[in-house]
């Protein structure tokens, strides 16, 4: 990502929270901003030239489902990619970012998205609301990761103590609070054996990265062998530990040895210009694209240049995750 896009994601989050970036008290936002002239387009109209879009209940040319979130409390884009590249529907309300119950590939039937501290949902494919959850005391979450065992970890952008997390056991409920390092968390992820992996800033550091121990609430910081610019999505692939690194457009693949991450090699999205959330599927990697303002799927591991680029109306994408039926 180029610092012209770095500065412009920066400018996406101080209009979503309504309150700036760290270092300013959080305060949730209560409503779409609409200074600087910025106005949130009207979710039941998903493209900008008035034309409706069709109903997902009028496709039934395949059982995935991708789904790019855009701005906070906005609306999320439906595709139903490898049959098509078109947008297929639209979710009022929903934004920011997404999981699922599989660490990677494809969930099953469900998906998360968190686009606020009262807009914890869990949706049933395509596209039904199922459960709301929330977090209190003027915290502000933005993204979210499930564990194999059914646990929900919703990071915490900003809040009392800074970037957190919280924990919902079996993914309900009211959550644990784990205080963190970090001074704002960005994206969450766990492995196989249930730790949870996150990063974000620190006071004075541009990238950290933390792991949570399965069934504990201790944070100890990870040490990364190489730099990472600006902290992405941490997502396990199957074999590695990955972290996206949204200025460098790359994906970095770790081992993780005690409190040590050894790069293994490197996914670079070529064409991209700010992943703001990637999610791996099979074969493939979707990036919700802040800076080019669409969609995309690579090749993965491979990398390299688009395999496809979404047609639908998207603003300002921030998430992505994928499902089936």
């Amino acid at each position: 990502m180029r610092v012209s896009d770095l500065i412009r994601y920066w400018a996406l989050i101080g209009l979503a929270f309504g309150s700036g970036c760290a270092g300013v008290s959080p305060v949730a936002p209560a409503a779409p901003n609409v200074s600087a002239g910025y106005i949130l387009p009207n979710p039941s109209v998903a493209h900008r030239d008035g034309s409706i879009l069709p109903s997902v209940a009028m496709h039934a040319k395949s059982e995935y489902f991708d789904y790019i979130f855009n701005d906070y409390g906005s609306y999320a884009d439906i595709f139903n990619y490898p049959a098509s590249k078109k947008q297929v529907g639209s979710i009022k309300g929903a934004g920011g970012q997404g999981c699922t119950n599989v660490l990677h590939g494809y969930g099953k039937k469900i998906f998360w998205n968190v686009a606020g501290a009262s807009e914890i949902r869990e949706y049933q494919v395509p596209k039904k609301v199922l459960k709301t959850l929330a977090i209190t005391g003027g915290d502000f979450p933005s993204s979210c990761a499930m564990s194999t065992s059914g646990d929900l970890a919703v990071g915490i952008l900003y809040g009392r103590d800074g970037g957190g997390i919280a924990l919902f056991k079996a993914a309900s409920g009211s959550p644990t609070l784990i205080k963190t390092p970090l001074n704002t968390e960005y994206f969450d992820g766990y492995d196989t054996k249930g730790n949870l992996f996150l990063d974000g800033t620190a006071i004075g550091v541009p990238f950290q990265l933390e792991e949570i121990p399965a069934g504990t609430t201790t944070v100890q910081t990870i040490t990364t062998s190489n730099t990472v610019t600006f902290p992405g999505s941490v997502q396990w692939d199957g074999t590695y530990l990955t972290v996206e690194d949204q200025r460098a457009n790359a994906i970095y693949r770790y081992t993780v040895s005690a409190t040590r991450a050894t790069l293994k090699s490197t996914v670079k999205l070529k064409g991209s210009s700010d992943c703001a959330q990637t999610w791996i599927a099979t074969g493939v990697v979707y990036c919700a694209d802040a800076g080019n303002d669409r969609g995309e799927v690579f090749k993965y591991p491979a990398g390299g240049s688009p395999a496809a680029i979404f047609s639908g109306s998207f603003d300002e994408p921030l998430g992505v995750v994928a499902a089936q039926e």
